[in-house]
């Protein structure tokens, strides 16, 4: 922290973040606001803001028509690091009902659209053994429903899970297969029951999808004008009009669908395909390589 005086306990520091999350996000914080979130008495959130002052001073100043602590117009947050994707986060999980307004730091809240998603469901019955298995190191059975046409009846098997994964929409395993003898990926919402475990049939050391990483290099598609590349560029944070991201090999199936990269450059609108695969031929190798 960029912050003169020595270390303050915990509780403290938390307040005093809060103060500056608040006058960052929100624009002003008042001393109930303080009392109400953390329990404190009125005597204890006045001496927070006093220490605020002391510790970022210059920082806040109290408006009489308002009856509330504003940011100068010198702030700068000193305790804090603003996190513009922290903070969109918390206000998509409090529109998803994920967790509650009380649970964050939010002073005001503006509305909020969420496009609707078939939801896939987990029970706790279901997860709490998966991850009882991946923590203990075993192999556990499932009884499961896949999709394949040699398989259209669920069926039991073993499998032995090390990692779990999610594209954002769903959550899935990344496991040894006891019956076809492969690492693959197993839908959690597909486990119709879970059965007994035993001891593991393989290492996730052996797990070179999961373990090793690929590369992938994204650029402005080429067919947009260049005012639109550099709106991409500036959506995409890249550098030198490129976008390089390090994805586990396992997982480049689901970057593909969740990014659409999969949708071909000549059977889409640019608007509709903004960013492309420079390194496709390598990009193209891999995703065949993986068995998902």
């Amino acid at each position: 922290m960029d912050i003169p005086g020595g270390k303050l306990r915990w509780g403290t520091e938390q307040r005093l973040e809060f103060i500056e999350f608040r006058l960052f996000w929100d624009g002003s914080i008042k001393r109930n606001d303080i009392a109400e979130r953390f329990g404190v008495s009125a005597p204890q959130a006045s001496n927070d803001l006093a220490q605020y002052r002391e510790r970022a001073p210059g920082n806040m100043e109290y408006d009489p028509s308002a009856k509330r602590f504003v940011p100068s117009s010198t702030f700068r947050p000193r305790l804090m690091k603003p996190n513009a994707e922290r903070y969109l986060a918390q206000m998509r999980a409090i529109s998803e009902n994920v967790i509650a307004w009380g649970d964050t730091w939010f002073g005001t809240l503006p509305d909020v659209g969420i496009v609707p998603v078939p939801e896939r469901r987990v029970e706790p019955v279901t997860l709490k053994p998966l991850l009882r298995a991946v923590r203990e190191r075993r192999s556990i059975m499932i009884e499961y429903q896949s999709l394949s046409d040699e398989r259209p009846e669920p069926i039991w098997r073993g499998i032995t899970p090390h990692a779990f994964a999610t594209d954002g929409l769903r959550w899935h395993m990344r496991a040894f297969c006891h019956l076809q003898r492969v690492w693959k990926d197993f839908l959690i919402s597909r486990c119709l029951t879970i059965g007994d475990m035993a001891n593991p049939e393989a290492d996730p050391q052996d797990d070179r999808n999961w373990r090793e990483h690929f590369t992938v290099v994204l650029i402005p598609n080429p067919k947009l004008s260049k005012p639109q590349c550099a709106a991409i560029e500036r959506d995409y944070g890249m550098k030198d009009g490129r976008s390089e991201l390090d994805v586990r090999r396992a997982m480049l199936y689901y970057l593909d669908k969740r990014l659409r990269l999969d949708v071909g450059r000549e059977k889409d609108r640019p608007k509709e395909t903004p960013i492309i695969v420079a390194n496709r031929k390598e990009y193209d190798a891999v995703l065949k390589d993986v068995k998902y």
